[in-house]
């Protein structure tokens, strides 16, 4: 059972519960200097994929593991049956030239097509890393002659080189190019499971190529590795940074992207302000026909940089009379609006578009951004409570759900803006597993008017609400309502520990008294002071802050007003 520290009681009555409802932007760089971009690194690619292949069939020839190559093939050989020869021969020809140009003509001309919103730019991706490796592979096989294996072939030898694997490569340029797409431009529960998909194909064919005798294992590495070159080269010129951020046209409603707070803003405007490496293009435009729809057809749109993520726009459109501010982003984004308004009575929407959406995904928001601003603009104002953090070397900060040292910072600040944007927040739980042992804190608590305690603990969570991805009630208390903030203290010692933990959160939030061990302690507080013994890991609201050795923490009870979805009957 989880130890409760002194404070205000866990388990004690606390306030009615809200009636929740069920760097700077990139533009796409010029055509000119995108094509510059990718013959320049066009040719270092073809370069060392050629001297790869010189290494293989020159010097190399006699080092492990290309001297045991021929056995790998041979053992391929004999494990062949009837089932598994029609099977590599189906997934051979998703790599086949027919199967990629009509796979890549169709699927670009379907992005063409898209009703109002042509994809240009990922039409153009995928077209282009497609050819890019058809191209490189031409010149290699032009250049590097290498034999196939002397083993049965199951398909006719076409006349190039062995290396590289010329199936592999293309199915590597068309369905990872398609991982790509599918991962940062499409949202929904399957959005991970196709990209995944996409990803296991060209891995598919890679085993398939093998299978059938027509490549050597360095061959079908070598088209592994130049599809992903050529995708990596042409997504760098043509898709910087994820989504790309056009410049607004001049019928467009007033947008600034610079973030410099430039754009003068009408008296009662709506602004919206939204992180341009979280939202494209397309999601501005869903936005923007849903703030039409609810009469709000000269919104302000203010993009975030990496030297404001957000506070510096929300404090303009306060300090210019906005009578709606929509913050578009994760929760760093959110955080930092909601700093801006603290204490005010100009309402925020919350459109999730980041990788964790605390504070969405707590108070049951639609997490489709055009849903959520959709249904937050037919529903009504709400108080919520801020946390108020601060502490040494930073400067105090409101936070709308979760701030913390130890264990979560170190996993925030070592968690990858490349992983999150093709797996989610899975990319959070990666991390953790890597810092499992990360050493042990030393501290001193101190909480309202309770005695001080020394605790040593992983991590140590101040939150504004208690569910995190993955629908775990990490903190099953925790309402962002209530007047209060809750404390978590983390402290497995084992792996036995972790394993207890890890089954005791999957419990329903209202089984959380069955939490097994001494691992877990929780307080409910209204003010908190934590002294470390060494400088630790700071996080606010998923975002790094500056490494400190104290924590003081206040509850500001109904500080943020929140627009809020009408509640169901």
């Amino acid at each position: 059972m989880p130890a409760v520290m002194p404070g205000i009681p866990a388990g004690s009555a606390r306030p009615s519960a809200l009636p929740v409802p069920v760097e700077p932007a990139r533009t796409a760089t010029g055509p000119r200097r995108a094509a510059a971009h990718i013959a320049l690194w066009t040719t270092l690619q073809t370069a060392l994929m050629a001297g790869l292949g010189f290494l293989i069939t020159g010097p190399a020839r006699e080092w492990w593991p290309v001297v045991h190559e021929d056995a790998v093939n041979e053992a391929l050989e004999r494990v062949r049956t009837g089932t598994l020869t029609t099977l590599s021969f189906i997934v051979s020809e998703a790599g086949n030239t027919a199967t990629v140009v009509a796979v890549t003509s169709l699927v670009c001309l379907g992005l063409l097509l898209v009703p109002r919103a042509p994809r240009w730019r990922e039409a153009g991706f995928l077209a282009a890393g497609v050819t890019l490796q058809s191209l490189v592979f031409l010149l290699i096989t032009l250049t590097v002659d290498r034999h196939r294996p002397d083993v049965d072939r199951l398909d006719a030898s076409p006349p190039t080189s062995s290396y590289t694997s010329g199936h592999t490569g293309a199915a590597t340029a068309l369905y990872a190019g398609l991982a790509v797409l599918v991962s940062s431009r499409m949202r929904g529960p399957w959005r991970r499971i196709v990209a995944g998909l996409f990803l296991l194909l060209p891995l598919l064919v890679a085993l398939a190529r093998l299978y059938r005798g027509m490549h050597h294992p360095t061959d079908v590495m070598g088209g592994l590795l130049n599809g992903s070159l050529s995708l990596l080269i042409v997504g760098r010129a043509i898709l910087p940074l994820g989504e790309t951020v056009d410049r607004p046209r001049a019928a467009d409603t007033a947008m600034d992207t610079s973030g410099n707070g430039r754009v003068r803003l009408p008296t009662g405007a709506v602004v919206v302000v939204f992180n341009p490496l979280a939202v494209g293009t397309s999601t501005l435009a869903q936005l923007r026909t849903v703030l039409i729809k609810h009469g709000h057809p000269d919104a302000c749109f203010r993009a975030t940089t990496a030297a404001d993520p957000g506070h510096g726009q929300t404090a303009a459109a306060r300090a210019a009379g906005a009578s709606l501010v929509v913050v578009c982003g994760g929760d760093g984004t959110v955080g930092a609006a909601a700093d801006a308004l603290a204490g005010s009575d100009i309402p925020l929407v919350v459109v999730p578009c980041g990788t964790g959406n605390l504070l969405a995904r707590n108070l049951r928001l639609p997490l489709s951004p055009a849903a959520a601003l959709d249904a937050a603009l037919g529903g009504s104002v709400h108080r919520l409570d801020l946390g108020r953090i601060a502490g040494d070397g930073m400067r105090p900060l409101h936070f709308t759900a979760m701030a913390g040292a130890g264990l979560d910072a170190e996993v925030m600040r070592h968690t990858r803006s490349r992983a999150k944007s093709v797996i989610g927040w899975p990319a959070y739980a990666l991390s953790v597993l890597r810092r499992l042992r990360s050493p042990r804190m030393t501290m001193t608590i101190r909480t309202d008017d309770a005695p001080a305690m020394r605790r040593t603990a992983r991590m140590v969570l101040i939150a504004n609400v208690g569910t995190v991805q993955g629908g775990i009630s990490l903190v099953p208390a925790a309402r962002p309502d209530d007047g209060l903030l809750d404390l978590l203290i983390l402290d497995p010692h084992g792996p036995l520990d972790w394993l207890r933990l890890l089954a005791g959160l999957r419990r329903p939030a209202a089984d959380a008294s069955a939490r097994t061990g001494t691992c877990v302690e929780y307080a409910t507080f209204r003010r908190l002071t934590v002294d470390f013994d060494a400088t630790q890991p700071r996080e606010v609201d998923g975002d790094p802050v500056p490494n400190g050795r104290r924590l003081r923490a206040d509850v500001c009870p109904g500080a943020l007003a929140v627009l809020l979805p009408a509640e169901e009957n």
